[in-house]
């Protein structure tokens, strides 16, 4: 293990060790710190943030895109925060810590007997939501988790998984698949964070008005199952409660290929996805090269967004005035 690498793992494990002993008022506070901070240092995750976010809100002016970027920073720490206090939460604090609309959606297609298939975006907290269904509704669930570096971050995520009460498998190794085939034929829950592909073989999207790359294996799934696809969103208020919507049930094709079906019906996830980031941007927590033209700069070599320094200014000065 590198320096580097040694370093992360350190971090991290203080964070679920220290952060999880905070009174929460102490750790929001903190949270809060941190991302300010990391917003006014403009790095890459920041800068590749509100390049995103250019996309998600097109009109948005500079300042606007500066404003939506320190939100963004916040949402996320709020996410981080969250997850390292969340072993520690009671069963009634996380019960109390998520409230979904539209939840029939799920229950209904569970009660039928028929599998399912949850297909998130990276907003708010879903580790959050897969613990409230496992606490609140009583109902286990499977879902994968990219292998990280070091090998002990990736232990110390499926560890707390695992303490939330969800099964995890690991996204390489090519067992994955048929594991979740299984649980849904049994009539069990699937959870999938897909609005990134990881495996650059995923399906081609319009997203936004330009073209990315999302995971076929939800859709692949239901077709191969019949389970229900469901896409759900999730977003955070001025409140303790995060809050989220369970969407319709995603119809296979009557017609076409495997693959025509499964293209027609990511497409259907990545439109919920941009319905429910495109009310609550701020909480989308994509700081990664997400469009295919960003993925291979010679398709749009000019497609940046700048740092507007007086753009930023005066987002601060709003802030300081409205805080």
């Amino acid at each position: 293990m590198s320096a580097r690498e040694r370093l992360i793992d350190a971090l991290y494990g203080a964070g679920w060790g220290t952060v999880k002993k905070l009174p929460e008022p102490v750790a929001v506070r903190l949270g809060r710190t941190i991302a300010d901070l990391a917003w006014r240092q403009r790095g890459k995750g920041v800068l590749r943030l509100e390049a995103n976010y250019a996309r998600v809100v097109p009109d948005a002016s500079p300042a606007r895109l500066a404003e939506l970027s320190r939100a963004g920073m916040r949402s996320y720490l709020r996410y981080w925060m969250e997850s390292f206090r969340l072993p520690a939460w009671s069963a009634e604090r996380v019960r109390s810590g998520f409230a979904p609309d539209d939840l029939h959606h799920l229950t209904d297609g569970l009660a039928a007997g028929r599998g399912v298939v949850l297909a998130l975006p990276h907003l708010a907290n879903w580790d959050l939501a897969g613990a409230w269904v496992t606490t609140a509704l009583g109902i286990p669930f499977t879902t994968v988790a990219e292998r990280l570096k070091p090998e002990t971050l990736y232990d110390r995520f499926v560890a707390y998984r695992e303490g939330l009460g969800m099964e995890v498998l690991p996204h390489s190794g090519g067992s994955a698949f048929g594991t979740l085939a299984r649980r849904l034929r049994d009539g069990g829950l699937v959870c999938l964070v897909a609005d990134r592909d990881l495996s650059a073989s995923g399906v081609e999207v319009d997203f936004f008005g330009e073209k990315a790359r999302m995971p076929a294996g939800p859709a692949l799934l239901a077709q191969q199952t019949g389970a229900l696809l469901l896409p759900a969103t999730l977003w955070y208020d001025d409140s303790p409660v995060m809050r989220g919507r369970v969407h319709p049930p995603v119809p296979v094709p009557p017609s076409g290929t495997r693959g025509e079906k499964a293209s027609a019906m990511t497409q259907a996830l990545a439109d919920a996805f941009a319905a429910g980031i495109a009310e609550h941007p701020e909480d989308w927590h994509m700081l990664q090269r997400l469009w295919l033209k960003d993925l291979d700069p010679a398709r749009d070599p000019g497609n940046t967004v700048e740092y507007d320094e007086d753009a930023a200014r005066a987002a601060e000065k709003d802030r300081k005035g409205t805080s």
